[in-house]
């Protein structure tokens, strides 16, 4: 099937600011940083990486079938004749201008999203959501920062009826930066947690960067977690420009309220009252967490006037994003174990959500609930006992076994009773053998750990040894 076309030629030139060079491309189907994913048709963007510069993927990208490329004047005498060319001073203030004229042409209701923990869920319930009523844009996987805000911005057909966008930071001001791109019709926090302490010294100050994101609201509305301890910090923060502040959580008085969360299955049933309307629903994912974020996902049905009803059905397709939940069978020659893959990041609030699920996840004949984890990282001084302190979850989560990999996870190795302590070491490379070796079937496996502690790689061990089949 053909591709429509997402920006022309002539509209290219103007929104990026270029020169055209090698010829004028007629139009182009998609915009692309990354030639292991670009599509024929694509534009493709020389992003200059921390690693990678762009620049030299550009010859590659026109053999796999891009329309043209953007790239800097001080790179344009070389590329000369690989294709059709966009030339201009710099490619990062093109890319974000190219997403300003990508929302300027949109009529699409815009929601956005952020918060210490929970935000790629909420995003992708969101978009779940109100793909019923309309063609959605939304944030491909955690494109939340500096490039992947303007990126998923630019890749917003005209025609979208709606977008929801995830905004990400790592210090003060980025999230009003990002957030001043976007212009969003509502705003949800998600959570408040102790994530990047190293560069906030303060949860409070964490809270205060995470409320720029009301800063572009301009008489929108305003979602945030009744529940958490900033709940009246980050409402009074966006008091000035929400015309409304709606508030989710299980507290009485809240805007959203959850009344019942029961396990079912693979998933789970759920009550909640919606503005003094009760919904019962069903969520293809377990955790009490992921019904917290279901919560904010309906407020956001409610300002953008979608039946609730139908609404609240599309969460039953909910599966978790990769590496934050995932759950699989893994076929043995003996029988079978299931692995929870959350991977992907972590901080102490995160980290006690998973190891709940855990706690809550049934175990087959003989088997056992085992913790693989590893260091949460950008914690700052308190990362040592931050680490410590999760023993007592474990043991309320009745973990039978913990594995732990890197310096800080030491400390939580030293807190647990002996009869849990399975293996520390140094790296997840290092404990792949004992995990593997310990693990049988009827267990359920957790593996956790911050980005930057590589604890996929336990996860690629795990499902590479065995033969996996999803869990139904």
């Amino acid at each position: 099937m053909t591709k429509r076309p997402l920006w022309s030629g002539l509209a290219l030139v103007g929104a990026l600011r270029a020169r055209a060079s090698g010829g004028l491309a007629r139009e182009a189907s998609g915009v692309s940083i990354d030639t292991r994913t670009l599509q024929p048709g694509d534009l493709f963007i020389a992003i200059k990486g921390e690693t990678r510069d762009g620049h030299d993927f550009v010859r590659m990208a026109f053999e796999k079938g891009a329309a043209a490329a953007v790239i800097d004047e001080a790179h344009a005498a070389e590329l000369s004749g690989a294709g059709p060319l966009f030339v201009v001073r710099d490619v990062q203030q093109s890319l974000e201008s190219l997403g300003a004229r990508a929302r300027e042409r949109s009529a699409a209701f815009i929601a956005a999203v952020t918060g210490s923990v929970g935000k790629t869920s909420t995003k992708d319930m969101i978009r779940l959501m109100l793909s019923r009523f309309g063609e959605t844009h939304a944030s491909a996987a955690s494109y939340n920062n500096h490039w992947g805000v303007p990126l998923t911005l630019a890749r917003m057909p005209a025609e979208s009826r709606f977008g929801v966008f995830e905004l990400g930071m790592n210090h003060a001001g980025e999230i009003a930066a990002l957030v001043a791109q976007v212009r969003p019709h509502v705003a949800v926090v998600t959570r408040i947690a102790p994530v990047h302490l190293e560069y906030f010294g303060s949860i409070e100050k964490i809270a205060d960067a995470k409320a720029e994101i009301f800063s572009a609201l301009d008489g929108g509305v305003a979602i945030i977690n009744r529940d958490d301890g900033f709940y009246e910090r980050l409402a009074a923060a966006a008091s000035p420009t929400a015309s409304h502040v709606f508030g989710f959580g299980e507290t009485e008085g809240a805007h959203a309220r959850l009344l019942s969360y029961e396990p079912a299955g693979e998933g789970a049933l759920v009550e909640a009252e919606i503005l003094e309307r009760r919904l019962r629903f069903r969520i293809g994912a377990p955790g009490k967490h992921i019904a917290m974020n279901a919560l904010a996902a309906l407020l956001v049905g409610v300002v953008f006037d979608v039946d609730l009803e139908e609404a609240a059905a599309a969460f039953s397709e909910f599966t978790p994003p990769s590496g934050r939940g995932q759950r699989e069978k893994i076929t043995t020659p003996d029988g079978a174990f299931t692995l929870i893959d959350e991977s992907y990041n972590a901080n102490p609030t995160s980290m006690r959500a998973a190891l709940q699920l855990l706690g809550g996840a049934a175990t087959g004949p003989g088997g056992r609930r085992i913790a693989v984890l590893g260091d949460m990282l950008e914690l700052g001084p308190q990362a040592a006992e931050l680490h410590a302190e999760l023993a007592q979850d474990l043991i309320g989560a009745d973990v039978d076994l913990l594995f732990t990999s890197g310096p800080l996870m030491s400390r939580l190795s030293y807190a647990v009773p002996d009869s849990m302590r399975a293996a520390h070491r140094a790296t997840p490379l290092e404990l792949e053998e004992a995990v593997l070796a310990a693990v049988r079937p009827g267990d359920v496996v957790m593996v956790k750990g911050s980005n930057g502690s590589r604890m996929a790689r336990i996860v690629s061990a795990l499902k590479s040894a065995f033969a996996p089949e999803m869990a139904s």
